[in-house]
């Protein structure tokens, strides 16, 4: 039987409009491997707005205990990438850690 997460964590960083082609490449080869060899899942979601773009990702753990021996640490605490500081309009402060309380993911 497959580990249900019972943990999400959540980052939101954003990028210029103009550079977040750039910048979604660039998370799918540094920022999201790490988190796929450990985690139970991950998504990465973008979206485009006028002058800027989010991106946000999810990771799924079976606890905290999990996340944090990824971390290292506090698992709240955000690692940020080398291209960063460069891409991203500001640097987020925070992780958001999240009990997930419903997971129905039977799509229709």
């Amino acid at each position: 039987m497959a580990t249900k997460p019972t943990i999400a964590r959540i980052w939101r960083g954003r990028t210029r409009r103009d550079i977040a082609d750039i910048y979604e490449p660039y998370m799918r080869a540094e920022g999201i491997p790490p988190l796929q060899k450990v985690a139970l899942g991950v998504q990465l979601f973008r979206e485009d707005r006028d002058q800027e773009t989010w991106f946000t990702t999810i990771s799924y753990w079976p606890n905290i205990d999990a996340m944090t021996a990824f971390t290292k640490g506090e698992p709240t605490k955000v690692h940020h990438l080398d291209r960063d500081t460069e891409l991203l309009i500001e640097l987020p402060e925070r992780i958001e850690i999240h009990r997930i309380l419903i997971d129905d993911q039977n799509l229709r």
